[in-house]
């Protein structure tokens, strides 16, 4: 059998597998718990079962339901996946010597070169504000230790 859409076959097929990994992973390596006292295999676990169900419900869609042109997938993009990543990377980087609304503005601003259409103004305003509502959920908010403020050079240490 063929499947109708390639882009929603194989977006099933990565839902199915990441779920099905994150479920089996969780569900060895830590403990469950019972539903009144849940383990922290708990919402893990849930997550990649609700996740493979999604995969499963658009496998069937892709099977199923006839597409004009099939959807073809068409080419990897390479510059927005790498600069995501990247993004990331800074992230997990910067967080702990930049501190939470200097990373945040830094990574917004440099994401928004993995498309053509924004402007460095608009990434930058998008930047601030995300930085001030990270700031106030997460640290006021939810009181996490985060560092809010840049560290001195001399304690980064690679």
């Amino acid at each position: 059998m063929r499947p109708k859409s390639e882009r929603d076959f194989f977006a099933a097929l990565l839902f199915i597998v990441i779920g099905m990994a994150f479920a089996m992973y969780a569900s060895h390596e830590y403990d469950m718990g019972t539903a009144v006292r849940p383990g922290p295999a708990y919402f893990p676990y849930g997550l990649g079962f609700l996740l493979s169900g999604l995969g499963a419900v658009l496998l069937f869609k892709a099977l199923t339901i006839e597409t004009a042109d099939r959807e073809p997938v068409g080419r990897l993009a390479w510059r927005p996946l790498l600069v995501v990543v990247g993004a990331i990377l800074v992230f997990a980087l910067a967080l702990p010597r930049l501190g939470l609304p200097v990373t945040t503005v830094l990574v917004v601003f440099g994401v928004s070169f993995a498309s053509d259409e924004v402007h460095w103004q608009s990434a930058l305003a998008a930047g601030v504000f995300l930085a001030a509502f990270c700031v106030a959920v997460f640290v006021w908010g939810l009181r996490l230790q985060i560092p809010v403020w840049p560290t001195s050079p001399t304690t980064w240490g690679f």
